[in-house]
């Protein structure tokens, strides 16, 4: 199944969690934060203006976004793996390498 976000939603599939600190430690799965990047799976169409007109959105399939700690709370279940809905304006910042 394909999921096609609407206006300025974006579908983001979350990055795996981090089950070692930087020094080495290994962290068990209640200790272990959800990561606040991932990776955009789709885009709607446009933000639509007051005048009418539809702004396209800054971000485009494939890449790697920065997000809120609280974005995101429209998780949706698509062939047994969790992905994030949210408007474009939750996203912080894109990683560009």
């Amino acid at each position: 199944m394909k999921l096609r976000p609407l206006h300025d939603r974006v579908v983001i599939r979350r990055s795996e969690e981090e089950t070692k600190t930087a020094g080495g430690i290994v962290l068990p799965g209640s200790a272990a934060e959800k990561p606040n990047q991932g990776e955009v799976v789709a885009v709607g169409t446009g933000k639509v203006l007051e005048n009418g007109e539809v702004r396209s959105l800054a971000v485009k399939v494939g890449d790697k976004v920065v997000f809120g700690p609280y974005s995101g709370s429209n998780t949706v279940k698509v062939d047994g793996e969790d992905l994030l809905v949210m408007g474009e304006n939750e996203i912080l910042a894109v990683i560009e390498a």
